[in-house]
């Protein structure tokens, strides 16, 4: 579980990198939502990584709602770009 963890934090960043570097508003849209999905997955696996007690609990505490604001951001960057793609 902690690999996979690792895989999809890891992912995160280099999704949204990508999409820095995207060809196009379509391309970028695209990568984020890779990103996002990624997010969701990342916290998936710490609620797992918690519930089997290979984190403690002050540790999901302390990570989960960055995760949280994460994901946040990326929708909310998401919302955003399709609204003025479809403009």
């Amino acid at each position: 579980m902690s690999k996979q963890f690792l895989r999809s934090i890891t992912s995160v960043g280099a999704n949204v990198r990508e999409a820095v570097n995207a060809q196009s508003k379509s391309d970028f849209i695209h990568k984020l939502s890779i990103s996002q999905k990624e997010c969701d997955e990342t916290m998936y696996w710490l609620e797992l990584l918690k519930e089997t007690n290979y984190i403690s609990v002050e540790e999901f505490k302390s990570i989960y709602p960055q995760c949280e604001e994460v994901l946040k951001i990326i929708r909310s960057i998401i919302i955003t770009s399709k609204k003025t793609h479809n403009s």
